[in-house]
């Protein structure tokens, strides 16, 4: 009986690890290391409005980019200077479009409000699109 009684502990055990590994496996990480303050903010807005409506899908967190750990986290992806905005799903500021073309997710987006000197060559919807392509992997 005992040992019965194990066996299906253990089976029970298993099954709960092997479900919030996939669980967990499946979650994205989206960072946003961006400047506290406007036009950075008003950029960002749609998009942090966007996340707040994924609820539990995503593991959102955000660093300042001009406090020590912004600077050091921007430097790890080989960032320097004034760079107001950089945004990476699973460690990864880069993605290819369904087109093929590749975006990175770093400046303003390409967005007429955009400072012309700080635009990138992303758009939120390509940010959106990432994430979504990402929680619909198996």
């Amino acid at each position: 009986m005992t040992t019965r009684r194990h066996f299906i502990l253990f089976i029970a055990a298993t099954m709960l690890t092997i479900a919030s590994g996939v669980s967990q496996a499946a979650q994205p990480s989206v960072e946003i290391v961006a400047m506290a303050h406007p036009p950075v903010q008003s950029a960002l807005k749609p998009l942090r409005e966007w996340l707040a409506k994924q609820g539990g899908k995503l593991q959102v967190a955000e660093i300042d980019a001009e406090s020590p750990q912004g600077v050091k986290r921007l430097a790890s992806i080989g960032l320097a200077g004034h760079v107001p905005i950089a945004i990476l799903i699973d460690g990864k500021q880069q993605y290819r479009r369904k087109d093929g073309s590749m975006v990175t997710f770093v400046n303003f987006p390409a967005v007429k409000e955009s400072p012309p000197g700080a635009r990138g060559d992303w758009q939120i919807t390509d940010v959106q699109a990432a994430i979504t392509e990402r929680l619909n992997k198996p």
